[in-house]
C-alpha cells in the first residue's frame, strides 16, 4: 500500500512537498503550515491573524483527508517571536478554541531565527489519527 497525498481542493499546487500525507495506517502527517491563504497570498502580517490562518490551514488538510480537530495528536509550532507570542497568550487562545475548539493535542513550541518565507511569523506542524 502506499501513502496518499493530501492537497485540499482549490489550493494552488505545494511546490516540493506535500500538505499532507495519510498513511495506510490512518496517520496524517500535515506538513507546516503557515499564515498565508490557499492562493499563497499573505493577507496579514499581524501574528494572531497569521496563526488562525495557519490553523484553519491544518484544520482544511484534516478535512480532505476525512478527518477533524480532534484526531490532532500533536502540534509543533515554530515563532520567530517569543516575546509577541507571550504577550498574546489570551488572543493565541481565544482564536485557537475558534478554530480547532477544546481540543488540545501534545504541543512543542520552538523559537526560531526564521522561516523560509519571509513574511511568515510562524509555522505549525500537525500529527492526526484518522481510522483507515
Amino acid at each position: 500500500m502506499t501513502n496518499q497525498i493530501v492537497e485540499p481542493e482549490g489550493w494552488l499546487p505545494a511546490k516540493g512537498y506535500a500538505n499532507g500525507v495519510l498513511a495506510h495506517s490512518g496517520l496524517l502527517f500535515v506538513g507546516g503550515q503557515i499564515g498565508w491563504n490557499s492562493q499563497q497570498e499573505f493577507e496579514t502580517h499581524d501574528f494572531v491573524e497569521q496563526m488562525e490562518q495557519a490553523l484553519q490551514n491544518i484544520k482544511d488538510v484534516l478535512q480532505e483527508a476525512g478527518g477533524a480537530p480532534e484526531h490532532i495528536t500533536r502540534l509543533t509550532w515554530y515563532v520567530i517571536d517569543k516575546r509577541e507570542y507571550l504577550e498574546r497568550q489570551k488572543e493565541v487562545g481565544e482564536v485557537y478554541r475558534r478554530v480547532m475548539g477544546r481540543h488540545f493535542p501534545a504541543m512543542t513550541m520552538v523559537v526560531v531565527a526564521g522561516l523560509i518565507e519571509d513574511e511568515a511569523l510562524l509555522e505549525i506542524e500537525a500529527t492526526a489519527v484518522i481510522a483507515p
